[in-house]
């Protein structure tokens, strides 16, 4: 039996690789029921905190930030003026927007750095998907922490803390995370550098979600 040539070995490689891509970053369908009932957790400083470095910006911290939450949606950038600070930004819920009897109602975007979502009927009122969902942009603090984010998937429950914080380039580029979980809009997205990150092992089952 003659072996295979070179450039076949490529293309088996090639496919296989592609196999692989597909199937990491299918979305995780998880049961119906809350998987993140309570709201990100944001503490003020008690005193100033030394600014961070990444890339070429200074990262000034605004306030200590933690998240437990269900991704709905992942987009990964590469070449915008963001992406050598933050590579990723999850659209994340959590209450009732982490329901996937909820979810599967609300068609979920991402692109240019804003999420959006579409209804053809309101599953929960306008205003609890606008407070109970955010666009994040993760800056992670390390490349462990990076690879850490990159697996992330839709479905998934993920925590991770670090701090908000803005970031500015000597040429005057200046990003800034929003402090508040109500604003919708331009500016509303938090910018946060993650310190911890991790992938919530998947439920059996979920919490029910409370009747309004």
């Amino acid at each position: 039996m003659n072996a295979l040539p070179r450039w076949a070995w490529l293309l088996v490689a090639l496919a296989l690789a592609g196999a692989w891509w597909s199937w990491s970053g299918q979305a995780h369908a998880p049961p119906p029921g809350v998987l993140a009932p309570d709201a990100p957790l944001q503490t003020a400083l008690d005193e100033p905190v030394p600014p961070l470095h990444k890339a070429d910006a200074t990262l000034k911290p605004l306030a200590r930030f933690e998240v437990t939450a269900r991704v709905l949606h992942r987009e990964d950038y590469r070449f915008d003026d963001g992406a050598a600070l933050a590579p990723v930004d999850l659209a994340l819920g959590w209450g009732r927007m982490s329901d996937s009897a909820v979810l599967k109602d609300i068609e979920i975007t991402q692109g240019q750095r804003f999420y959006g979502w579409h209804v053809d009927a309101f599953p929960i009122p306008r205003r609890e998907i606008e407070t109970h969902s955010a666009n994040m942009h993760l800056i992670p603090a390390d490349r462990s922490v990076e690879r850490a984010i990159e697996r992330a998937r839709a479905g998934e429950v993920v925590h991770f803390s670090g701090y908000l914080v803005e970031a500015d380039r000597p040429n005057g580029w200046r990003w800034r995370s929003s402090l508040s979980r109500d604003d919708t809009g331009d500016g509303a997205c938090e910018l946060v550098w993650v310190e911890r990150f991790e992938i919530e092992p998947r439920p059996l089952s979920a919490a029910p979600a409370a009747s309004m």
